[in-house]
């Protein structure tokens, strides 16, 4: 009996050493957020050196922080529950895999956690003059503002712009992930995040209906699936919690994709997502100058934007429902002989010789077919096959009751936005019967056709 009392004691004593020596984000309750807390910030430090243990570090100790490496703050938002970011550990760990860095993790749960949203943004000025003094103290060591990176998700992004107006813009970079809206809309530049506060500002808007702002905020914006609702999250309230946050936190997990290597999210610059998704946007500049990427790699970018006037862009993409999230864009353009005009929608499948298949419903608005006028639709599928087997179609106008219609195609041609060096595939003389898929094995498009 007393080797087992010693060996609990032992045991509770390395824990809570332990609990000493890797500090945690800040873990609050419900009852905490019905109450209110007082403002209280702590920075947590991560590099190479410390990358699962966490070092807290102010203006008066730097601890491992490297002030000659980039140092990339990340500033969380609203905490209605008191709980931690679940995608915190996530994107530390990526970031400290993409690149060698400092990691700061700001902790402001003590006065974002409240069940009162104006408290939380109210406190989101103090949070920024907190970190002020720290990037003080860090340029008085001999950092650069050039390598000042500020990651903002919600109000943690206004927090982001807010620091960055204090150097008049001459930080690094700052990246903004679904803004808040509530409070911040309407607001001028001085009281949210704008493209001045910093050298490059990129923002994923992904909930612009509801927490999200929805006008532009960046140098570049980024519109996922017209920065609505996203695939995957709850369409309604029977969703529980998840329908109020899945989408606002769409962001986050769209930009960690950005960090892995499972694939690369490519962007559009356009003027509207209506114009994106009916195929007018597909070129990305000069042909030297290839399509932006989401996320961490958004600045690559940067130089490109500069000579714009001004030097800002909306940039469209629609996503999978879950990760890696990416979706490989193809144009089908369909040449039509159809003596009257057809109006109506395109479901076109694909299958390799694996038997693998994916589908691309282009129904967000009926496309118009007449008679020897090539339609060029942009198909969207959740994987890239690079050996197609066969092609299946079926054309729809939608009415449910009524005549069943036929669309007579001349020619139907597939070609990769993604990878424009591979054969275009072909087929020619097909009658698609309304609502019945067709299926056809294409062929090799002429080399000289164009």
């Amino acid at each position: 009996m007393l080797r087992l009392f010693l060996l609990i004691s032992l045991t509770c004593l390395v824990r809570s050493d332990a609990a000493e020596t890797c500090p945690s984000f800040t873990r609050l309750s419900f009852h905490s957020a019905v109450v209110g807390t007082g403002l209280q910030v702590r920075l947590m430090l991560y590099t190479k050196r410390n990358q699962t243990c966490a070092q807290i570090i102010n203006s008066t100790t730097l601890g491992n922080l490297n002030v000659t490496k980039k140092t990339t703050f990340i500033i969380h938002g609203f905490r209605p529950t008191g709980s931690a970011p679940v995608w915190m550990g996530d994107l530390v760990e990526a970031l400290l895999s993409a690149e060698h860095m400092n990691v700061v993790v700001v902790d402001w749960n003590r006065g974002a956690t409240t069940v009162i949203y104006t408290h939380a943004a109210n406190k989101t000025k103090k949070v920024a003059i907190i970190l002020k003094e720290f990037i003080d103290q860090m340029l008085a060591e001999g950092a650069s503002l050039d390598n000042i990176y500020m990651i903002g998700v919600s109000l943690g992004a206004h927090i982001s712009g807010f620091v960055g107006e204090m150097y008049d813009g001459q930080l690094g970079r700052i990246t903004g992930l679904d803004p808040a809206g509530p409070l911040f809309n309407g607001r001028p530049p001085q009281d949210r995040l704008d493209p001045s506060d910093a050298q490059f500002v990129d923002v994923i808007h992904s909930d612009t209906d509801a927490l999200g702002y929805k006008e532009p905020l960046g140098n570049i914006d980024f519109y996922p699936n017209g920065g609505l609702d996203q695939p995957g999250c709850p369409q309604t309230i029977f969703g529980g919690i998840k329908y109020f946050k899945c989408d606002h936190q769409r962001s986050v997990y769209l930009y960690l994709a950005s960090l892995r290597e499972d694939c690369e999210i490519t962007a559009y610059p356009c003027d509207s997502y209506r114009d994106y998704r009916n195929g007018k946007c597909t070129s990305c500049g000069t042909p030297e100058q290839s399509c932006p990427v989401l996320g961490y790699y958004a600045d690559n970018w940067k130089d490109y934007l500069k000579q714009k006037d001004p030097p800002m862009t909306k940039a469209f993409f629609d996503t999978a429902e879950k990760e890696p999230f990416c979706m490989y864009h193809y144009f089908v353009d369909i040449i039509s002989w159809n003596k009257n005009i057809r109006r109506g929608s395109i479901t076109i499948k694909l299958r390799d010789r694996d038997g693998n298949t994916t589908e691309s419903k282009i129904d967000h608005e009926p496309a118009t077919f007449q008679k020897y006028h090539q339609v060029s639709l942009l198909a969207r599928f959740n994987q890239d096959l690079d050996k197609v087997a066969t092609i299946s179609l079926v054309f729809s106008t939608g009415s449910v009751i009524g005549p069943k219609y036929k669309l007579r195609i001349l020619r139907i041609r597939l070609r990769s936005l993604v990878h424009p060096e591979r054969p275009q595939l072909c087929r020619y003389d097909l009658v698609l019967m309304e609502n019945v898929q067709t299926v056809f094995k294409p062929i090799l498009c002429p080399k000289l056709q164009m």
